[in-house]
């Protein structure tokens, strides 16, 4: 007679602990959907496609830098004779405008054009002034390669990003100067605009072809009132 009251025992205690396994499995998925995940918080960058240089250009952005500088001196010591003082600011002028050059950045990703600069205030000893612009390619109207007088004498060009929209004042165009190839950035952002077209037209057409067609039944009613 004992017998069967220790296998009611031992199946209550395997029950126990099938059951004890059960809750544990269940603790530790909410542990793992509660606590952050490294792997799914991080938020990787997006890929480079295309990256400009600087580096090539310089010496002659600093000469070009430098010879606007003492052009506009010039013309101030002729006015207010303020212009001495920026005569003497030429060779901290200089500086800044090697350190500006050296620092940029300019590339190209698969969703926006990102442009980063990191140089001196116009007083260096009291630190640098760090920029960083996001241009979104949807909102990229053209890409446009500029150069002006002085800008030719020193072969120095200029990279402005037009922004979508008649509204928008030109003040808000994206500008960079001293690229050392604008042509094949604008290629390169123009051929990635294009692409992005494309795609969202062929995206569209594939909608179009998936809504079923629409026919009309002729019911009874209908040609009975004919």
């Amino acid at each position: 007679m004992a017998t069967p009251v220790k296998r009611r025992l031992f199946s209550d205690a395997s029950s126990m602990g099938t059951g004890g396994d059960e809750v544990g499995e269940i603790e530790s998925l909410e542990k793992g959907l509660l606590s952050p995940n490294k792997e799914t918080t991080e938020v990787e960058d997006d890929p480079v496609l295309y990256t400009a240089s600087f580096q090539e250009m310089e010496d002659k952005f600093v000469k070009y830098q430098t010879a606007q500088w003492v052009m506009y001196s010039l013309l101030l010591v002729l006015a207010w004779g303020i212009g001495i003082f920026m005569l003497l600011y030429v060779p901290v002028r200089r500086y800044i405008s090697r350190k500006d050059i050296k620092s940029r950045q300019l590339y190209l990703t698969p969703n926006s054009i990102v442009y980063k600069v990191t140089k001196p205030v116009p007083f260096p000893c009291f630190g640098v002034l760090k920029k960083e612009k996001h241009v979104l390619l949807p909102s990229v109207a053209d890409v446009i390669v500029e150069q002006g007088y002085l800008q030719s004498l020193f072969g120095v060009y200029s990279l402005r990003i037009e922004n979508v929209g008649i509204r928008r004042p030109p003040r808000d165009d994206v500008k960079i100067h001293g690229i050392s190839n604008p042509s094949a950035f604008r290629k390169a952002v123009l051929a990635r605009l294009s692409y992005m077209r494309s795609e969202i037209v062929s995206r569209q057409v594939s909608t179009i072809e998936d809504i079923p067609s629409l026919r009309i039944d002729h019911s009874p009613a209908l040609a009975w009132v004919c």
